[in-house]
C-alpha cells in the first residue's frame, strides 16, 4: 500500500482532495503496469477488431504488436490502448540505410494512425550477434527511427528502444554479480546502452523463468512460479523468494557495469507455456495461471533492488499460434483460446 505524507498547513479539505488525487494515480500506475504481446502467427485467429475489443472487455491497456499490422492499427484506433510497435528484424537493413527510408515507415505505420496511442517503437527484438542481416543495423535503425520520431513532434511521447534477451548475460548469479556477455557488450549493447542513456528510453528485455526452470534441475518449482514463502538466493543484503526478481536484478546489475545505471527496464516478454513439454514437464494449464496470475500481482510493486517500483510487463501471448516455428512449446503460449475464450481463469486488474 503506497504511503502518502501530507505536509505543510493545508486545509482539511485541501489535503483531502490532495490525498485522493495521488491516491488515484497511484493506482492508475499500479493497474497499468500489464500489457499483453499480440502475435499473429496462427491460422484460426480472431479478426483484428474482435481482438482489440477483447483488450477492452478484459481491461487490457497495453499491447505488444510486433509488425505494423495495418488491420490491427486500424482497430486500435480510437482504442485508448497503449501500443508497444515493432520494426522487425527483417526490416532493419532497409530503415538502417537511410533516414528517408525510416522516415517513411514512421509516416506509414505512426504518423497515419494519429489517433492509435503509441507508447514505444521496439527497433529489433532478440537480434542475435550471429544475424549478419541484422545486427549491423541494429543501432543505426533505432537511430534513424528515434530521428523520424523526433522530426515527427513525437520525441516526449514515443521513446525508441530494442529488446533483448536474457542470452546476453554472461553470469546472473547471484543477481549482484550480473554483467553481460563481453562479445554482446562490445558489438552491440554498449552502442544501444549509449543510445538509451542519450534518449532516457528504457530497455526491453524478454525475460522467462520458465527457461532457466527447465533447464536447470536445482530451481525449485515454487521459486520459479512466485510461490516460495521463504528466501531461496541469498545475496546480501538483499534476498530473493522468486525467479523473475532475480533475473531482472541480475540485468539491472549488468547494466551497471555498463553505464547504464540510469536505465529503466521494460519487461517487454515473460510467460508460461501451457503445453509442449521441454525437459521438466512443467508445461501445464495450471502452471501457467499461476505463474501468469502472481507475475499480474507481483509487478505492481518491484523488485529487492529496486523495492517499491512497479514493473511495466508484457505478457507473452495473447494465443496460441500454431504456425509457430521452433519448439513445440513455441506453439503454446496463449492466454485465450481462439473463440477468444479465456485459456484458464484470469484477473487482470
Amino acid at each position: 500500500m503506497a504511503k502518502f505524507y501530507l505536509v505543510g498547513n493545508f486545509s482539511s479539505m485541501a489535503s483531502i482532495i490532495l490525498f485522493f488525487g495521488l491516491l488515484m494515480a497511484t493506482l492508475d500506475t499500479t493497474s497499468a503496469q500489464i500489457g499483453v504481446c499480440y502475435g499473429m502467427i496462427g491460422n484460426n485467429l480472431p479478426s483484428r477488431p474482435d481482438v482489440i475489443a477483447l483488450y477492452k472487455q478484459r481491461n487490457i491497456r497495453r499491447m505488444r504488436l510486433y509488425d505494423p499490422d495495418q488491420a490491427a492499427l486500424q482497430a486500435l484506433r480510437g482504442s485508448n490502448i497503449e501500443v508497444m510497435l515493432g520494426v522487425p528484424n527483417s526490416k532493419l537493413r532497409d530503415v538502417a540505410s537511410s533516414q528517408a527510408n525510416a522516415n517513411t515507415w514512421v509516416q506509414n505505420n505512426v504518423r497515419n494512425y494519429g489517433n492509435v496511442k503509441f507508447r514505444y517503437i521496439a527497433v529489433g527484438n532478440e537480434v542475435q550477434l550471429s544475424d549478419a542481416s541484422a545486427a549491423p543495423f541494429l543501432v543505426p535503425a533505432m537511430q534513424n527511427i528515434r530521428n523520424a520520431i523526433v522530426a515527427a513532434g513525437l520525441g516526449n511521447q514515443i521513446k525508441v528502444s530494442t529488446a533483448i534477451d536474457t542470452g546476453t548475460l554472461a553470469e546472473s548469479s547471484p543477481p549482484s554479480k550480473g554483467s553481460f556477455r563481453p562479445d554482446y557488450r562490445q558489438r552491440l549493447l554498449d552502442p544501444i546502452i549509449r543510445f538509451l542513456v542519450n534518449n532516457q528510453a528504457p530497455l526491453l528485455v524478454n525475460l522467462y523463468p520458465y527457461f532457466s526452470y527447465d533447464d536447470n534441475n536445482v530451481i525449485s518449482l515454487d521459486y520459479a512460479l512466485f510461490r516460495s514463502q521463504n528466501p531461496v538466493v541469498s545475496d546480501p543484503p538483499l534476498q530473493y523468494r522468486n525467479l523473475f526478481d532475480a533475473i531482472l536484478d541480475a540485468v539491472y546489475a549488468a547494466l551497471e557495469k555498463a553505464g547504464g545505471s540510469s536505465l529503466e527496464i521494460v519487461v517487454s516478454e515473460s510467460g508460461w507455456p501451457t503445453a509442449g513439454n521441454r525437459k521438466r514437464a512443467a508445461t501445464t494449464i495450471e502452471n501457467a495461471r499461476i505463474y501468469n496470475q502472481n507475475l499480474i500481482q507481483h509487478v505492481k510493486g518491484g523488485t529487492p533492488k529496486k523495492p517499491g517500483k512497479p514493473i511495466e510487463t508484457y505478457i507473452f501471448a495473447m494465443f496460441d499460434e500454431n504456425n509457430k516455428q521452433g519448439e513445440e512449446i513455441e506453439k503454446h503460449w496463449g492466454l485465450f483460446l481462439p473463440n477468444r475464450q479465456p485459456k484458464y481463469p484470469i484477473n487482470f486488474d
